[in-house]
């Protein structure tokens, strides 16, 4: 990816992006969902997957601090597990989950759009709107980083005005028996919905690729993972408690995946219900925006480490030829599969690599100075979701531990056939900045 001097990312712009790539299509669809499990007390779900994002996060942003680079979750990979088949059998298994959860949001927002546009769900126009949508982002990704704050910036304040908005005025007309304990359901049901929570949050690691366009990682990189996440976990609880506050629990689970925007009806009417379908397409829109950035610099990281061919890290303009290369694997996987089953397993595949990860970790904190116990409650939590993700997932999809087994047994073929086809050899990327910008004057020498 092109160098610049000036870096894109503060902490502000850290922030919008991780906010962004969080409050996604996610919480207008998940809201419903985890209500349907947890009732009127699914607000202390979202507390308890917050803390969950939050122990990741502190990980996350400890590794980030210490290994500074764009690929973020893949260069940790390689560092805390060496350049062999594993971490580069996990890097291609995070690429292609990130992937599908990438061309599920696109699809969801080619659905919300269909909806609004030609009045139906015609599978035709949402697969249309839903490439169309990452051509667009893919053409404001080739603009350049600082282009994807500031575009980021504007999405995010646009969409949480919408949603602040309709949060306050619910507020006003909470009717308190809804809330009341007495109709709450048992509280084991709580935890069963942490795992639908917890995916709410899932975006956050999108910060960690900001490292190497961050004006200072090291004092800015766990203030903004940290910031993030808080914000999100209060707007979260603050959405909840204004729709089940206004809807009984039978019209939250009838409408659960558009339970945000029927919440708005009885205040608004029609025009309540379409403004919120709009804040979910620029939600959706956002989060492509957030999620596309980073899966660019992971493929960029990966190929610099010898883990895909070398078009993954050719520059095009600001960017690389790998976001043209990912993004034309997205429109194929928006318009060819059929991608609900997928991305549940996808998303319970992240997890696992966040396990992995936190578990890596512990074998840094001399270089990361991260605290200890931090991270041994990260794994314990992520182990917990892992646990609460497959048991509610296999509701739906009675095989999905084979399935996931399968995805590593592929991605560990991928990289066997990767080596072999490129004839590269995997390194570390992390240098001191004394030594690359030794070998960027030496590359300036060279060029005059």
């Amino acid at each position: 990816m092109a160098n610049n001097d000036t870096k894109a990312f503060g902490l502000y712009s850290a922030i919008f992006l991780g906010i962004g790539s969080m409050v996604g299509a996610g919480i207008f669809v998940l809201l419903g969902e985890a209500g349907a499990i947890a009732g009127n007390l699914v607000w202390i779900s979202f507390i308890f997957g917050g803390i969950i994002a939050l122990l990741s996060g502190y990980s996350l942003a400890k590794l980030a601090t210490a290994y500074p680079s764009r690929g973020g979750i893949v260069e940790y990979l390689v560092e805390c597990y060496g350049e062999g088949f594993f971490s580069g059998s996990l890097s291609v298994l995070f690429y292609l989950s990130a992937m599908v959860a990438i061309a599920m949001v696109a699809k969801t927002f080619g659905t919300y759009t269909a909806m609004m546009v030609v009045g139906k769900d015609s599978a035709i126009w949402a697969n249309s709107f839903g490439a169309g949508i990452l051509v667009l982002f893919m053409l404001i990704n080739l603009a350049g980083s600082s282009i994807i704050a500031k575009s980021e910036n504007v999405i995010v304040i646009i969409k949480l005005s919408i949603i602040l908005l309709f949060t306050i005025v619910l507020f006003f007309y909470i009717k308190p028996e809804l809330l009341s304990l007495k109709d709450a359901p048992p509280v084991m049901n709580i935890f069963s919905s942490i795992a639908l929570t917890f995916f709410a949050y899932e975006g956050f690691r999108v910060i960690t690729n900001t490292a190497e366009d961050m004006e200072n990682p090291g004092k800015l990189m766990l203030k903004a993972m940290t910031i993030a996440i808080l914000l999100v976990m209060i707007l979260y609880i603050a959405v909840t408690f204004a729709v089940f506050g206004n809807l009984p629990l039978p019209e939250v689970i009838k409408a659960q995946d558009y339970a945000m925007a029927e919440a708005a009806k009885p205040m608004f009417g029609e025009w309540g219900f379409r403004i919120m379908a709009v804040a979910a397409l620029i939600s959706t829109a956002s989060s492509i925006n957030a999620n596309l950035y980073a899966v660019t610099n992971v493929t960029y990281q990966m190929a610099k480490n010898g883990e895909l061919p070398d078009v993954y890290e050719r520059n095009v303009w600001h960017s690389t030829e790998g976001l043209i290369v990912s993004t034309i694997i997205l429109i194929a996987m928006v318009l060819f599969f059929r991608l609900n089953e997928i991305a549940a397993v996808g998303s319970i595949s992240i997890l696992f690599i966040h396990g992995f990860v936190h578990i890596g970790h512990l074998f840094k904190v001399d270089k990361t100075k991260a605290n200890r116990w931090l991270l041994i409650l990260a794994i314990i939590t992520i182990a917990v979701a892992i646990t609460l993700a497959l048991n509610y997932t296999s509701k739906h999809i009675p095989n999905v531990g084979l399935y996931i087994a399968v995805g590593f047994v592929i991605a560990f073929i991928i990289e066997i056939f990767l080596r072999l086809f490129t004839h590269r050899v995997v390194k570390k990327q992390i240098k001191s900045s004394i030594i690359e910008k030794l070998e960027d004057e030496i590359k300036h020498l060279k060029g005059k």
